[in-house]
């Protein structure tokens, strides 16, 4: 035996094995031994063990395990092991060990598979579409019993949340719509230049602009805005048990909290849409003078000619759309925070996202529509 090691000696027979332990069994020194142990599972069938650890220095409870871990196998395939001591502690925590070991559980490991993973994902979108079809249903069926009486509606709480989710969205969805008419009409001078083309930029912004893209920024700033504010809101609200409190009281979340805001932007949207569009237009007007020399009177006179009111209309009817969209998706994901502070962050994060998808889906759906309507 040598000082610091740990040391394993088999003596065979017909019907026995003896293993002789010496030397130091501490956590450090159990490689070596491990490997013998392993190497002689295949032997060990219906044969009698004994584990002797008579010459043992030190043992650690590391080495218990191994050893329980061992005479586990030796019982499954039949053998009967017993232990040899000459030290009352050694025997004392085998004792202890084996107690609270719980040697009888195993755990399995399962990695899925691709397709697997892909079943699991899909699985929990339809089921995420479905929870929340179910809560716009009842939604509707709350917008409509709410609105059936004019005294019924809670105006204060409209005009604070209409204040809260449009007039103070102003600012950043007009600044966002100048720099916006300000890009595509100098992308669009520079290829206009050299066809001598200039006047039809009044033409391509006014369409494009008027019918798709104020109100789709106006959206996606309003779902990053607002939509995410209401799933927070919602979501502190559920996690502090605000709304449990609510109903024990008698009152109806819904009208007091999910109708307010979905009402205001629906009512919002369409003015924010029209200042957007005002600052498109501005924005790429000038710079249509400033690179192609159109004079701001030109410039009106030919967009009054050649823009027809049906391309106004067409991005102001997509407004209370978009809006309604928004404020069920943030509600919705406001009413799914769980119990913690990181699932508020997760569902804020799925608002925004989840809103500005489904709103550019609405919109493809839209011009398709209008499209073929022929407006």
């Amino acid at each position: 035996m040598h000082s610091g090691s740990a040391k394993l000696i088999i003596e065979t027979g017909d019907d026995k094995y003896i293993f002789h332990f010496s030397g130091l069994l501490r956590v450090g020194n159990l490689d070596q031994i491990e490997t013998v142990l392993n190497a002689q599972e295949e032997c060990l069938v219906q044969k009698e063990i004994i584990l002797d650890f008579v010459e043992v220095d030190e043992l650690d409870s590391a080495a218990v395990l191994l050893i329980l871990s061992t005479m586990k196998k030796m019982q499954l395939q039949g053998c009967e092991s017993t232990l040899s001591f000459d030290n009352e502690e050694f025997e004392q925590l085998f004792k202890m060990v084996e107690k609270h070991a719980h040697l009888d559980t195993s755990f399995t490991c399962i990695v899925p598979s691709f397709v697997e993973k892909i079943g699991k994902k899909a699985s929990d979108r339809v089921k995420g579409l479905l929870q929340f079809l179910a809560f716009f249903g009842q939604l509707s069926m709350a917008m409509l019993l709410y609105l059936r009486s004019f005294r019924a509606i809670r105006w204060k709480e409209i005009v604070f949340e209409m204040n809260e989710s449009g007039i103070k969205a102003l600012g950043i969805i007009s600044l966002t719509m100048f720099l916006v008419g300000i890009v595509i009409a100098y992308q669009s001078s520079v290829q206009l230049k050299i066809y001598g083309a200039n006047i039809f930029i009044v033409d391509m912004l006014g369409i494009s602009i008027l019918r798709e893209l104020a109100p789709m920024l106006t959206a996606i700033v309003v779902a990053g805005r607002s939509g995410s504010a209401y799933a927070a809101q919602i979501g502190v609200m559920k996690i502090t048990e605000e709304l449990d409190a609510m109903r024990t009281m008698g009152f109806d979340p819904y009208a007091f909290l999910v109708l307010p805001r979905v009402l205001a932007l629906m009512l919002m949207m369409p003015i924010l849409i029209f200042f957007a569009d005002i600052m498109g237009v501005v924005g790429g007007m000038l710079i249509a003078h400033i690179e192609l020399g159109l004079s701001p009177t030109l410039f009106l006179e030919r967009f009054s000619n050649v823009i027809d009111i049906r391309h106004f209309w067409v991005g102001i009817v997509k407004g209370p759309f978009f809006a309604i969209l928004i404020a069920s998706i943030g509600v919705f994901r406001g009413l799914m925070v769980k119990n913690d502070t990181q699932s508020i962050g997760f569902n804020t994060t799925k608002s925004v996202v989840e809103s500005i998808f489904i709103v550019i889906i609405c919109d493809a759906i839209f011009s398709i529509f209008f499209t073929h309507m022929g407006i």
